[in-house]
């Protein structure tokens, strides 16, 4: 009898012994971070951009012209209080994010790049075309024949900046890799170190600002083109929900139809690549 005593309360022990070491490792699998797929997450930042030179043509009654190798910049705020503020979001140069893990490792996202962009003026440029504007027209002192030689592009003559801005309206598939274990970091739920990588595809709707030839100028958004783009990001994730991400996102931006005045039938037409550096902050859960 004791002999059989002895032998159940040894089966009672391994047998709670097993069940708490499976209880242990299964709790070491199900942490929140080791699983992404249904979860969703929205992220906000903001970016400096860099632009590459680009032919701008204008066209319109009267005048045919183009720019050559126009170069530009952006138009950064720093650190301000405006990137939080809800009435002044659009004011900064900003980027807004929201997507859904279809899988551990690839997530589909629609993306928001507010950028800005303002081509540098009161600079010799090469120009090429025509403006011949009616007499009177207050534009008219500008008619000439561009024959590709230096010009002044003065701001009288010319101010084109995307300032409200350069948006980028986009949709990305990403990867996203969790490189902890390189860093010997255990417990993701506390801090996790992920890489990601995007391949993305969008439109163009910027908000022009344009003074051309002392034309009435549009001051509204208007659909201009289309844009491709790859990216690469570290991805900072802490307290299971939330994160710190910075990305390097580079692309192709073509704008066939800018409008630039308060005629319909005139516009202008650009091509460029751009490099964005991203900041952003987030958050990624399940609903």
């Amino acid at each position: 009898m004791k002999q059989i005593l002895l032998r159940s309360i040894a089966l009672v022990s391994l047998t709670l012994l097993s069940t708490l070491t499976f209880a242990q490792d299964n709790t070491d699998l199900q942490k929140y971070t080791a699983n992404n797929k249904g979860k969703f997450y929205i992220s906000w930042g903001g970016n400096r951009e860099t632009f590459s030179e680009s032919d701008i043509r204008f066209q319109g009654n009267g005048y045919d012209f183009t720019i050559e190798n126009a170069t530009a910049e952006d138009k950064p705020k720093g650190w301000h209080i405006d990137y939080i503020n809800p009435t002044r979001m659009t004011i900064p140069q900003t980027n807004f994010k929201a997507g859904y893990f279809i899988s551990d490792k690839y997530n589909i996202s629609l993306g928001v790049d507010h950028m800005k962009y303002v081509m540098n003026r009161n600079r010799s440029q090469n120009v090429t075309g025509y403006v011949n504007l009616p007499a009177d027209e207050e534009g008219s002192i500008f008619n000439q024949e561009f024959d590709g030689s230096e010009y002044v592009v003065s701001e009288d003559f010319l101010k084109f900046e995307h300032t409200n801005g350069l948006n980028y309206v986009y949709l990305e598939i990403n990867r996203f890799d969790d490189i902890s274990s390189i860093f010997k970091i255990n417990n993701t739920d506390k801090f996790q170190l992920n890489i990601t990588e995007g391949l993305g595809a969008g439109v163009l709707y910027p908000k022009t600002n344009t003074t051309l030839l002392s034309k009435d100028t549009y001051d509204e958004f208007h659909l201009s083109g289309y844009g491709v783009s790859a990216s690469v990001g570290l991805n900072f994730t802490f307290f299971k929900y939330f994160f710190i991400q910075t990305d390097l996102r580079g692309g192709y931006i073509n704008m066939p139809d800018i409008r630039t005045t308060s005629n319909a039938n005139e516009s202008a037409s650009q091509h460029f690549w751009f490099l964005q550096r991203v900041f952003s902050i987030g958050g990624r859960f399940r609903l």
